[in-house]
């Protein structure tokens, strides 16, 4: 991960999120528009190339560019995918390299049709796939896992209907996935069995959608029908008048991403049937309740950070009526990701070019800096600075989640161990560390609480160490194990 690469609601060198997906099924327009303000309403889940591919009855039309929404696409561009039905996708590396190749939708023709590919997520088996399949002759242009589901579903098509085709690579692939897929003027969208990465339909006026998040359904004035189950394949019909639901795969136990509630998703998204905003707001009175100090002024690290503190500084109210929640960090829109720093000292300047305080508001003053995470410290360690240096006279830091310990395979680029502050540190080392006068993070209990979720139904990997797959060398929190591919696979009789 580069270090400062990030985009305009979240803090420099934080995780950044995989991906986000969009497929539309319209009767009467073109599909073009509608899946480009998708993205748009998606660009926080990647900003380093955006695509679209449509069909329309007879071709396959594809536009896939390096760069944000607004730069990847002009009115000709549009203009030229044809088509009712189309999806769409935004990407953010993790999974193969940062280039043109890897960029998605992944488009292939093959004997039986065309198919389109948009990717959430990262399967933890890809590299036993592509073997086996290049030992079949398929011929690969990149090195991201998406190619590999797209020629693992392609040549299941030759055999089998769409529907068995789908369950069938579902059986193979391992990891976590949320899909939407063009099958020639098809649109249908997938969900990995554990539900990790999310997936919703809404329904606008000529037809319905398929996106990561429901933001992008109110973008198109849509309404959010509800989220696709894990497991769960929905086919849109091509004419845009409804869609239908096969349960494919069924598991005891789900493995949301408790991640995407604290900090990738937009607040104004709803997931699980809960606006994440209300979540983490939810999220912040806990961590009062665990973690509560007392202090004259709360205030959040912009912008990750300001669900939270409402809601931790509105139960520290109703405690201490004279707590002020205040905005005492200013941040400068425009230093974006193209922001050049090779060294340390330089990023060091970064964080003052970034983010300001407000003199008057932390002068003379203990204050309560809350935020959704701490991945390396650097940052952290640095906002405390500004403020001491800003005049306050303690420094107290809250965060929204548990520790980060451990990677996440699950398709978010989140910092190898080395790089994790908590990974090998106790909270006071790390207290130690940012040089605060005091850390607090949420337990893992009241993030399932709030979520309303057990915990066994959430993926923690990267707060536990256990993971809800199989992945190499790594701890597992259920019974799980990868399916067998390739040259081990027993043969079927």
């Amino acid at each position: 991960m580069v270090t400062g690469r990030d985009d305009s609601h979240h803090h420099i060198g934080g995780p950044t999120e995989k991906c986000g997906v969009v497929g539309v099924a319209l009767g009467g327009r073109d599909a073009a528009r509608p899946l480009y303000y998708s993205l748009y309403a998606l660009q926080h889940r990647g900003q380093e190339s955006a695509g679209i591919v449509t069909h329309d009855g007879f071709q396959q039309h594809s536009h896939v560019q390096m760069g944000l929404v607004g730069d990847a696409f002009d009115a000709d561009d549009l203009d030229g995918l044809k088509g009712e039905a189309g999806i769409g996708h935004v990407r953010y590396p993790t999974a193969g390299d940062v280039s043109k190749s890897c960029a998605q939708p992944f488009a292939v023709s093959f004997k039986s049709g065309s198919l389109g590919l948009a990717h959430n997520g990262n399967l933890v088996n890809a590299d036993e796939l592509r073997d086996e399949l290049e030992n079949f002759g398929h011929a690969f242009t990149s090195t991201g896992d998406t190619e590999v589901i797209a020629h693992d579903l392609a040549r299941n098509l030759l055999e089998e209907d769409l529907v068995r085709a789908v369950k069938r690579t579902m059986e193979r692939i391992h990891g976590s996935y949320a899909l939407t897929i063009m099958h020639d003027e098809t649109v249908l969208g997938v969900r990995d069995p554990e539900g990790n990465r999310p997936l919703c339909i809404g329904k606008v006026d000529d037809g319905y959608v398929l996106a990561s998040e429901s933001a992008a359904i109110d973008t198109l004035d849509g309404e959010l029908v509800r989220d696709v189950k894990p497991g769960e394949l929905v086919v849109l019909d091509p004419d845009g008048s409804g869609f239908d639901s096969y349960q494919l795969v069924e598991r005891d136990n789900t493995a949301h991403c408790f991640f995407e509630h604290i900090y990738f998703a937009r607040p104004d998204s709803v997931m699980n049937d809960t606006l994440v905003y209300e979540v983490r707001r939810g999220l912040g009175r806990k961590l009062w309740e665990e973690n509560g100090v007392d202090t004259d002024v709360v205030m959040p690290v912009p912008d990750s950070g300001r669900a939270f503190a409402s809601g931790y500084a509105e139960a520290a109210q109703e405690d201490d009526a004279t707590v002020e929640f205040a905005e005492g960090l200013m941040k400068n829109r425009y230093v974006g990701r193209t922001f050049i720093m090779p060294t340390q000292d330089e990023r060091e300047r970064a964080v003052r070019l970034k983010l300001n305080p407000i003199k008057s508001t932390v002068e003379g003053k203990s204050v309560t800096l809350i935020d959704d995470s701490i991945v390396r410290g650097t940052t952290s360690n640095q906002l405390v600075q500004l403020l001491y240096d800003a005049g306050a006279t303690e420094v107290h830091m809250r965060i929204g989640a548990p520790p980060i310990i451990a990677p996440c395979y699950m398709g978010i680029n989140m910092a190898t161990r080395e790089e994790l502050i908590a990974s090998d540190k106790s909270v006071e080392e790390v207290r130690d560390t940012i040089d605060a006068d005091s850390l607090g993070y949420l337990s893992i209990d009241a993030v399932a609480e709030v979520l309303e979720k057990s915990r066994a139904d959430l993926c923690l990997g990267c707060v536990t160490g256990e993971y809800p797959y199989d992945i190499d060398g790594e701890e597992t929190d259920r019974d799980v194990s990868r399916p067998v591919v390739g040259a081990e696979a027993p043969l079927s009789d």
